[in-house]
């Protein structure tokens, strides 16, 4: 699944011209990777600012990643009377500003997501071994769009409150 991952993403990346004419929105749903995500943010009312504002930077879970949570989360989260606790989950991978990996210092630094109230600052770290967001691993980095960068992660990040 990793292969086929990078590959999507590799695709997507070759495809997507220089000066990109793209949004966040447009290029995570020409990844093919991202349709729980995409599904979700359109539930939580946040497909709309992710394509029309920014610059963003996304910390994007794959299908593959929102399929680790356990069985009925994303059902249950995709309720209408739960579209704030959506909401705040979705609203916890996004900073209000673009963060490419090559602004990153090589140590644990604390980000600002768009989160309202509660937790909201993501754990970056990068290291020898790569990055990591609150210990999820980004596997594809750096993939722009018109109004900001998406960063490709292998789980889905909870807040803690």
């Amino acid at each position: 699944m990793q292969k086929m991952l990078m590959g999507a993403v590799a695709a997507l990346v070759l495809v997507a011209p220089t000066a990109n004419a793209a949004n966040i929105v447009e290029t995570a749903k020409g990844a093919g990777v991202f349709n729980t995500l995409l599904t979700a943010a359109t539930a939580a009312g946040l497909a709309t600012p992710l394509a029309e504002s920014g610059p963003f930077t996304v910390f994007a879970p794959t299908d593959e990643a929102f399929s680790k949570l356990p069985e009925g989360t994303v059902e249950s989260l995709l309720k209408p009377e739960n579209k704030d606790q959506l909401a705040a989950i979705l609203s916890y991978h996004v900073l209000p500003r673009k963060l490419t990996s090559n602004m990153l210092p090589h140590k644990e630094i604390h980000v600002k997501t768009i989160k309202a109230g509660g937790d909201r600052f993501l754990t970056v770290l990068k290291s020898r071994r790569g990055v990591t967001v609150d210990g999820a691993k980004v596997v594809d980095a750096d993939i722009a769009a018109d109004n900001g960068v998406i960063h490709v992660i292998d789980k889905v990040m909870l807040p803690s409150s």
